[in-house]
């Protein structure tokens, strides 16, 4: 068996498929049905594009079979209100109940956040998740003191100003930096990612983001945390990341301690057609 399978009763040669190939590897042979040009195999993707493609469930291919590819159901599309207002009504929690996270929720949340696109669907992002309430307390010590370093720096402190607020409220026994979260969930890729590791962990946590409120759950892109983890080693090691891992953004995670009842106006945007 080849890389893709025809069922030459169902298909119309209509060539959605050949058309919508990332990578061209596949065109209609002799008979007019889908087939792999000499030496496409190694070029495939494994996108899956030529399966979701096809409108007759003719086209099943050996990484990614048609039986584990389920159709996409017109029930459970949502119109262009309710998308507006799911994305707009997304806001950062900074506030969280004292209240751990299941692990099978976290594991749900990242099976989904795997389906988020990444460069060449390369598929190289991993998952560190942090659950001890005392471990992450003790890192958001050690962004506090990556903190009184930096803010020495009269220049940071002009560019950001509520740098020293909140290490003032660390000290007065406020948890300024990881807001005790329950949770911290990093997004991390190999150095092999390097063209696209940071837009690919990105884009799967703002999946991960998005869907979080779905599960009861809500979410903060813990940026001060991601500050220190490039600039200190020791925070990095602290955290568990492997050294040579250069691309990762760490979000908290946790069942939001407030609720939100309007949809905060933000600028317009800045848009040139050219």
């Amino acid at each position: 068996m080849g890389l893709i399978a025809i069922d030459e009763i169902k298909c119309k040669k209509d060539e959605f498929c050949v058309r919508d190939c990332p990578t061209v590897i596949i065109h209609s042979g002799a008979q007019g049905f889908p087939e792999i040009v000499a030496g496409g195999e190694a070029v495939c993707l494994s996108c899956g594009h030529c399966v979701a493609v096809c409108p007759h469930g003719a086209l099943s291919h050996a990484r990614i079979p048609i039986q584990s590819s389920p159709e996409i159901a017109d029930a459970l599309r949502i119109n262009e209100g309710q998308a507006t207002q799911f994305l707009r009504s997304r806001r950062s929690i900074r506030s969280f109940m004292d209240k751990p996270v299941d692990k099978e929720k976290i594991r749900r949340l990242i099976e989904v956040a795997r389906y988020a696109p990444t460069g060449g669907n390369s598929q190289m992002v991993e998952w560190l998740v942090l659950n001890n309430t005392l471990q992450i307390r003790e890192i958001g010590g050690l962004v506090i003191e990556w903190l009184r370093e930096v803010v020495k720096n009269p220049q940071v402190v002009a560019m950001s100003p509520y740098l020293p607020r909140i290490i003032a409220a660390w000290d007065a026994g406020f948890d300024s930096v990881l807001r005790n979260a329950p949770s911290v969930v990093v997004a991390m890729a190999p150095p092999e990612a390097a063209m696209t590791g940071m837009v690919d962990l990105t884009l799967a946590l703002s999946y991960l983001d998005l869907f979080a409120p779905v599960m009861g759950l809500g979410t903060c892109w813990a940026g001060l945390l991601q500050g220190a983890l490039v600039n200190s080693p020791a925070v990095k090691k602290a955290v568990g990341i492997p050294e040579s891992y250069p691309h990762h953004y760490p979000l908290m995670l946790g069942y939001p301690g407030v609720k939100f009842y309007r949809l905060p106006e933000r600028k317009a945007p800045k848009i040139t057609f050219a």
